[in-house]
């Protein structure tokens, strides 16, 4: 198993999408499972909240033994 450090150097894949009904935006990490942040007013306020959200997952999933998956290359291959 990797370690937090090794985990958060990899490249996830981030969609964001915007929320046209209320507003802003909605961020996910298709690769983690149960990752995302449900809004944000700007792209910016999003992926900057997206760094801790991420480090957090990785920390909770290595203490419960969750197995982490890789990303999928960006090309989608």
């Amino acid at each position: 198993m990797k370690t937090l450090t090794e985990y958060m150097a990899m490249s996830y894949r981030m969609e964001i999408v915007e929320d046209k009904d209320e507003g802003g935006f909605v961020v996910s990490y298709p690769d983690l499972p149960g990752m995302y942040y449900l809004w944000g007013k700007t792209v910016e306020k999003c992926s900057g909240k997206m760094h801790w959200m991420q480090k957090t997952w990785f920390e909770a999933a290595l203490e419960e033994s969750v197995k982490i998956h890789e990303p999928v290359s960006l090309g989608g291959v």
